[in-house]
């Protein structure tokens, strides 16, 4: 049986509230649709760690710096509603647009620090966006618990950030990547991409994975970057946007694996950016 879709908020406090009476604890997993397998584990994390369970599905203009990026985005909604049956969530939530940004909407919500590198050098506003639309779900949904892919370590961490400094009553758990046998990571991005293209964006994961086991071993990561840009290009990827070692914890950069840290990488191939990251 298909879950209530809910487009209104007016619906959608009317049951959160009575869950909520009724002492149960909320867990909500926010995307933007075009649901996958990756989507889809976090929705078991949810209906693992919660009694109730809404799915979010919001195309959220102001994360999109780029006007065609934004129109190339797919919307499955139907699509998405099947691929939930059999989980059982108890709400998806498709707001009306005025329902998250209504008519005079002012405000912005920005996490500094966090936001300045990667992704945020190379998408300006994105984290703005995410970290705007992340609060207003969190308080639209009353949610509990959170679920998020570490696919999107840096936007999983600024909205651990963003949450913590408003007081926002939320616990938000991350969840590990999900992977096409190839190794590539899930993404809605990827349903973009040619076979050929597919076959292209294979290569990151191995060439990442062989990057971080010198790393782990105590390479230096300056020695070995440019290595793997032109490994990676040699692959068929048009662009490398950068490859980085940052702090697991902090995101600052790192010469060394010295401590806990990641591997990040984004590239362009088949016209698709393409973004992962792997512990080290």
């Amino acid at each position: 049986m298909t879950a209530p879709i809910l487009r209104r908020l007016t619906d959608l406090r009317a049951l959160t509230t009575q869950w909520h009476n009724n002492g149960e604890k909320i867990g909500v997993v926010p995307t933007m649709g075009a649901l996958h397998q990756g989507h889809l584990s976090l929705v078991e994390a949810a209906k693992a760690g919660s009694d109730r369970v809404i799915v979010t599905i919001f195309v959220n203009p102001k994360q999109f710096n780029n006007p065609e990026d934004l129109a190339k985005y797919p919307r499955t909604e139907n699509e998405d509603a099947q691929k939930l049956v059999p989980y059982g969530v108890d709400a998806i939530y498709v707001p009306d647009p005025e329902e998250i940004y209504p008519q005079g909407f002012a405000t912005t919500v920005s996490v500094a620090g966090l936001t300045n590198v990667m992704e945020g050098e190379f998408r300006p506003g994105h984290f703005d966006g995410v970290a705007t639309v992340v609060a207003k779900l969190f308080l639209q949904t009353q949610a509990d618990r959170a679920y998020f892919g570490e696919k999107d370590y840096q936007q999983l961490m600024v909205v651990r950030r963003m949450a913590l400094d408003l007081d926002i009553p939320v616990e938000v758990i991350g969840c590990p990547t999900v992977r096409e046998p190839s190794g590539l990571a899930m993404s809605s991005r990827n349903l973009r991409l040619s076979p050929e293209g597919l076959d292209i964006a294979a290569n990151k994961h191995r060439i990442m994975r062989d990057l971080a086991k010198e790393l782990a071993d105590g390479a230096q990561f300056d020695t070995l970057a440019a290595r793997a840009e032109t490994e990676l290009l040699a692959a068929g990827f048009t662009q490398v946007e950068y490859i980085q070692l940052r702090c697991a914890d902090t995101l600052e950069p790192l010469t060394h694996a010295s401590r806990p840290a990641r591997l990040f990488a984004a590239a362009w191939a088949d016209g698709v950016r393409l973004i992962d990251n792997i512990p080290v």
